[in-house]
């Protein structure tokens, strides 16, 4: 669905590019039970301006990390710039969406296909590690590469530390691969069902998202950060 009308049931957007039940939430809209209302029928309800709205679902995507952004010609600071931006970031404000749906949709639809609460279950998991891990990040590990950047301190002492948390990040990354092989596997790829809600649908559009950025964040660590990081001494 390339055009956007007043017309358009909130249904048919979320349907057509289920990215867009992220808008829809922010603004309180309900596109699933009440996802056979136009969209200038909730946006009157809502208080809000249809044409605003349909600007705001047409620009979808345009925030997105530049895929002209080359990690390899940052210097450490940009690097953790870049990572806590557009991967961080993009956690903490999608994580506990993620998390609402997993449970959600497991909760309505786990009788139908008990996959569903596999799929929370290894989400969850998911959720608690890679919290933790990049709180570290910000907090301890980040912080220590910028120091080493900035040539302040034992650069010695700060490698030999950081080697040791390197170590221990690469083994949560790749618990975090496992666990989005497992979901893939759950999702048939992220393919929802024909019967599927909106819902439904926009938990595995997120997931499908989850994973395509998760992938982006462990290669600009695992593969260019750490090494540049090492290196520095």
């Amino acid at each position: 669905m390339n055009t956007i009308t007043a017309e358009t049931t909130v249904g048919e957007l979320v349907r057509a590019v289920p990215s867009r039940s992220r808008i829809f939430e922010n603004l309180g809209i309900d596109y699933c039970c009440g996802g056979k209302k136009p969209l200038a029928e909730v946006c009157q309800v809502k208080h809000l301006d249809t044409t605003t709205v349909i600007a705001m679902l047409s620009a979808l995507g345009a925030t997105s990390e530049p895929s002209s952004a080359n990690p390899d010609t940052m210097t450490l600071a940009e690097l953790c710039d870049n990572i806590e931006t557009f991967h961080h970031g993009y956690l903490r404000e999608e994580l506990p969406r993620l998390q609402f749906m997993t449970r959600k949709v497991a909760a309505v639809h786990g009788d139908r296909d008990p996959r569903l609460v596999e799929v929370w279950r290894v989400f969850e998991a998911f959720n608690a590690e890679m919290t933790t891990h990049t709180k570290e990040e910000d907090e301890v590990i980040f912080p220590a590469i910028r120091q080493l950047a900035s040539a302040n301190g034992d650069k010695v002492a700060i490698v030999a530390k950081l080697k040791e948390s390197f170590a221990k990040l690469e083994s949560e990354h790749d618990r975090a691969g496992t666990a989005l092989v497992q979901l893939k596997a759950l999702t048939d790829s992220y393919n929802p069902p024909g019967w599927a809600c909106n819902t439904f649908r926009a938990l595995y559009d997120g997931l499908a998202k989850l994973e395509k950025n998760t992938h982006q964040h462990v290669h600009k660590e695992n593969n260019v950060l750490f090494p540049k990081a090492l290196a520095a001494n």
